[in-house]
């Protein structure tokens, strides 16, 4: 297999993963379906998600890159002998998560929220779409990727017909730590039932640690597994991955279980999360506004457990 030529082991939150046939596979490419909506949703039925090669303009992929980019090299965040587009990590950078930056690039905002990626979530969600304002975006410095869960937890007080297109901003070889995703994981009726129905702003508001809930000193990061490895063993299927380049779009529902292999390059690994909905359905008030107000303590909700 192709991932046996990468540098080093393909590891995720520090596992190293195995990558026999039976355990570890490639993303099915969707570009064959596109303008056909009902080919389109049948696709995410079935695998739970769309890979679409090459759907977004990879020139301005590496512009909103460059945008991004400039901001991290005028902030210390890179080697400063190196090009800046290349984001070489400035030894023992500890960055992963980082949305301001998502604001200060333009390309991106453009990329994500007009055009071709509008466009195509009208034609596969048959009527007018809304966005989420807020954009997610990861700046992961070499090191641990992101733990397994699925997004329901993190903005399900709206619809549940909700998508994330996960895009990454220049080209993400194996070393870099992609984005991977738990094959047919959105079929597992026990997750819906339990962690899908949690909420990582919800507390025990009649337990003794309620006020420290409430005042975000504590919380729940949602994480469904940190361990890759015997997450897959108990409930199957293959991990599911590729090496990607800039202009791919990797889109997933909410019930979908995914995580990010770790970063063994000396770069910054690069990627936004926007998410899409229709207009008409509920959407979740911590993401839409001038000012999300996001996981803070507006949005906390307490409960009688």
């Amino acid at each position: 297999m192709l991932i046996r030529q990468a540098k080093t082991a393909l590891s995720s939150l520090g596992y190293e993963l195995d990558c026999r046939e039976e355990a570890f596979g490639y993303l099915r490419d969707s570009s064959d379906v596109l303008g056909q909506p009902e080919q389109l949703r049948r696709r995410m039925q079935q695998d739970g998600y769309l890979y679409l090669k090459a759907f977004l303009n990879s020139q301005e992929v590496w512009q909103a890159r460059q945008e991004i980019a400039a901001c991290l090299a005028a902030e210390g965040s890179l080697e400063l002998d190196s090009p800046v587009l290349d984001c070489i990590a400035k030894p023992g950078l500890n960055i992963h998560f980082r949305p301001d930056l998502a604001s200060r690039s333009s390309t991106l905002k453009t990329l994500l929220y007009s055009g071709r990626m509008m466009e195509f979530f009208g034609i596969f969600l048959g009527g007018q779409v809304r966005h989420y304002d807020y954009t997610w975006l990861r700046a992961v410095a070499p090191g641990k990727g992101t733990y397994a869960h699925c997004d329901i937890v993190y903005m399900g007080r709206g619809t549940d017909k909700l998508y994330t297109a996960w895009t990454p901003l220049g080209d993400i070889p194996w070393e870099s730590g992609g984005l991977m995703i738990l094959e047919n994981s959105h079929h597992l009726e026990t997750i819906k039932n339990t962690y899908g129905c949690k909420d990582v702003d919800r507390y025990c508001a009649n337990r003794k640690t309620a006020p420290l809930y409430a005042s975000n000193q504590k919380g729940w990061d949602g994480a469904l597994s940190k361990n890759p490895v015997s997450l897959r063993c108990k409930y199957g299927g293959r991990w599911l991955s590729s090496e990607f380049e800039a202009g791919d779009v990797l889109i997933f529902g909410m019930f979908t279980i995914h995580a990010s292999l770790d970063n063994h390059s000396p770069s910054i690994r690069l990627s936004s999360d926007s998410r899409y909905q229709l207009a008409s359905e509920p959407v979740d008030e911590r993401w839409v506004g001038s000012n999300p107000i996001g996981h803070s303590t507006a949005a906390k909700q307490g409960q009688i457990c």
